[in-house]
């Protein structure tokens, strides 16, 4: 899960689900929902376990970089409830959002269709280790993809940077702190530098070309109201034109 604001959710994978509204959704995983493994499980597990978790507004660091984009196709990857997707749709992109756990695709579709931009949302469900929604897009947003699984995370973070039109941005926040109500609220995480995960990539500098690498701090909100001053870790990444 994540612990921030919104509410998007921290997952390794991605997934959809069919839902009620007029959303297409899609089914990209190579396994049946209930053989789809301990990662599948948890998170499904930890949102058909409660009603909502977050309030459903964007995380702010996206909010404030896509406004400054002309609007296009855009992949939201861990949508979880929806709050980033429906936020994006609102503003005039259509979306792509993937996740893991179908109780969280169908809220991101119920979502959708209560704000009235279901027709531009697409759904998809995908083990993000082992297949990626296909096509190009103009922005990709990867939001606290952290999990307790494991994840070969450069790998699908250099795929989300191939998936770039030219001129496209790769938006990536991760955790910078200990959240104090994370699920791993280890004191003595070591948080890799915005250069360290940007050179663990290994994109080509011709194509690609870092515009931001940041680690600033704010307050958040966790998912009983508590607050806390919490640093992030912001890569934004250009492909050349």
């Amino acid at each position: 899960m994540s612990d921030h604001t919104s509410d998007h959710h921290t997952s390794d994978h991605s997934a959809s689900d069919h839902s009620a509204s007029d959303h297409h959704t899609s089914d990209h995983s190579t396994r049946d929902h209930h053989t789809l493994g301990d990662a599948a499980r948890f998170w499904e597990g930890h949102y058909s376990g409660r009603d909502r978790w977050w309030k459903g507004t964007p995380n702010p660091l996206l909010a404030a970089t896509a406004s400054q984009l002309t609007p296009g196709r855009a992949l939201d990857l861990g949508c979880g409830e929806g709050g980033d997707t429906v936020w994006l749709a609102s503003q005039g992109w259509q979306v792509t959002a993937v996740d893991i756990a179908p109780t969280a695709l169908a809220r991101t579709a119920r979502h959708a269709a209560e704000a009235g931009v279901g027709e531009r949302i697409v759904t998809e469900r995908h083990d993000l280790a082992t297949s990626f929604p296909a096509g190009t897009f103009h922005l990709v947003s990867a939001q606290y993809l952290h999990t307790p699984f494991d994840l070969p995370r450069a790998d699908v973070l250099r795929q989300a940077a191939h998936a770039l039109t030219p001129g496209g941005l790769l938006l990536i926040v991760d955790h910078g702190s200990v959240r104090p109500w994370a699920w791993n609220p280890d004191p003595d995480t070591r948080f890799p530098s915005p250069e360290e995960i940007y050179d663990g990539l290994g994109l080509d500098p011709a194509r690609w070309t870092p515009e931001r690498l940041d680690r600033p701090q704010r307050e958040a909100t966790g998912p009983g109201g508590q607050t806390a001053v919490v640093t992030d870790t912001v890569l934004a990444i250009r492909r050349a034109t």
